[in-house]
């Protein structure tokens, strides 16, 4: 065994074959964060538009104090004209205080859906760079140990197809 010779080109497989771990790794690492962003905007999101809710139902049922006090005000008598006025033109304010509060929390929303829209984007290409990339070590280790080129060749045309994906999840140069 010592006297068999190392061949050159298993230099190269050797090189190629830590830089695809180390894109698999890196890969690795960032779709998780980006998976984690993902559902962190999303529970961020859903509590956001849960707020938006409760305040849309407080505002409704002001709306409907208000429908009650108009009403009131057109078989109500006289004497009581001012008392009514004034108790509708507080319920009104709070009807377009929580139209306001509802506008901001809709904003808010929007935004963590965005942001969670932006995460899944970023994370699925790292998802595929981590799948082309392992099959590419798998099969330069076939190639390692059988002594291959053609396998050799074969993972590292698909580890590149890794890489493309690895730096598509940073640049998004393509859509996934």
């Amino acid at each position: 065994m010592a006297d068999d010779k190392k061949e050159p080109w298993l230099n190269l497989l050797a090189l190629t074959t830590v830089i695809l771990a180390v894109c698999a790794t890196l890969a690795t690492f960032k779709g998780g964060g980006y998976s984690t962003k993902t559902v962190l905007n999303q529970a961020m999101a859903s509590d956001q538009w849960a707020y938006y809710q409760a305040k849309g139902i407080k505002g409704n049922l002001y709306e409907v104090e208000a429908m009650r006090l108009k009403r009131e005000l057109e078989l109500a008598p006289k004497a009581s004209l001012p008392l009514l006025e004034k108790s509708l033109a507080d319920v009104e304010k709070k009807v377009a205080k929580y139209d306001g509060e509802k506008a901001d929390i809709f904003k808010k929303a929007t935004t963590f859906e965005e942001a969670k829209a932006d995460a899944q984007k970023h994370g699925a290409p790292f998802g595929l760079a981590v799948i082309y990339l392992q099959i590419g070590i798998l099969l330069s280790s076939i190639a390692a140990l059988l002594k291959q080129k053609p396998v050799y060749w074969a993972g590292l045309v698909v580890g590149l197809v890794g890489v493309v994906y690895f730096a598509n999840g940073f640049f998004l140069f393509f859509p996934v």
